[in-house]
């Protein structure tokens, strides 16, 4: 057995938790996952987890920042209630975001009237930039 630690938690405190179809079952004392030896579970690289939770504390929904990073909305919803994040809220600003590459970031930047009378967030998707950036609504 090669067992070291839990695929959910990673914790090393595990017991025995009974046999299926001839493989032996354990389950971990902190988290109660169930788990086999030969399964480490499907895991999404903590670099999404992280600019996903970024992207939501900007502004954008969960089904924009699926369809920018692939990744279902409902893991995004699940991390939020996960780590207990709590989106700032402000009625009289509202994000809007475009997807650029270096040079387009560059050319965006040269106009002052892009960045004028906005906040603006520059975050790295890959080899692409995002840019969000905030405007009042007009009344």
């Amino acid at each position: 057995m090669n067992l070291k630690v839990c695929p959910n938690c990673n914790s090393s405190e595990y017991i025995k938790s009974g046999v299926i179809n001839h493989r032996q079952r354990y389950r971990c004392k902190n988290c109660n996952y169930n788990f086999t030896v030969n399964k480490l579970g499907k895991k999404i690289d903590d670099y999404y987890v992280n600019k996903a939770l970024q992207l939501y504390l900007e502004g954008l929904t969960y089904r924009e920042i699926e369809r920018i990073l692939g990744i279902s909305h409902v893991s995004v919803i699940n991390w939020v209630k996960k780590y207990n994040i709590k989106r700032p809220y402000n009625s009289q600003y509202h994000p809007t975001y475009k997807i650029l590459n270096a040079s387009e970031l560059a050319i965006f930047f040269q106009s002052p009237d892009n960045i004028k009378g906005a906040g603006v967030v520059v975050t790295e998707l890959g080899d692409k930039f995002m840019l969000i950036k905030w405007e009042r609504f007009r009344e």
